[in-house]
């Protein structure tokens, strides 16, 4: 299975929430050679690290794709940008983030470009409660850990609640 996650604490350019933001990013999958087949609920996140910026909104995505992972990432890169995603420093606000959270359990070392499993994946709120959503059952290729493991090592100062 494969799994991105998603976030935006900036709305882009046209469009009123970072909720409005991620639906219209999600609605352009296919134009993107990605296929929904499962979304989680949407998540109200405090930043992390912590910081005076806006609060994120965040979700995680089933998809399926016959793109490989870097070619999956490229796409993902251009659709940050039709959304005007800026990388400028390191956890600055975004108008869209995606990130390739899980592709098949494939496991990348560090010399890769892409690293797979996401290398931060066993460790964020915002992305472990949404991903125990849409796959209970799911495993970290990194150590084997399920998601009430990681979630019960979560820092207890990551703040995530449900969004309506």
């Amino acid at each position: 299975m494969i799994f991105i996650g998603i976030g935006s604490n900036t709305p882009a350019t046209g469009f009123v929430s970072p909720k409005a933001t991620i639906r219209a990013a999600i609605d352009l999958f296919d134009d993107f050679d990605i296929t929904l087949v499962r979304l989680s609920k949407f998540y109200l996140t405090s930043p992390v690290p912590a910081s005076d910026q806006p609060w994120f909104v965040n979700c995680v995505a089933q998809i399926e794709t016959s793109l490989s992972p870097a070619a999956c990432m490229t796409n993902l890169h251009h659709l940050e940008s039709a959304f005007q995603r800026v990388r400028s420093v390191p956890n600055a606000s975004r108008t869209l983030d995606l990130d390739l959270l899980d592709y098949n359990g494939v496991v990348t070392g560090n010399q890769s470009m892409l690293r797979l499993p996401h290398p931060r994946i066993n460790d964020r709120a915002f992305v472990l409660f949404p991903l125990s959503e849409i796959c209970p059952n799911w495993v970290s290729p990194l150590d084997g850990s399920n998601l009430e493991e990681l979630i019960n090592k979560l820092p207890i100062d990551d703040i995530i609640k449900p969004l309506n």
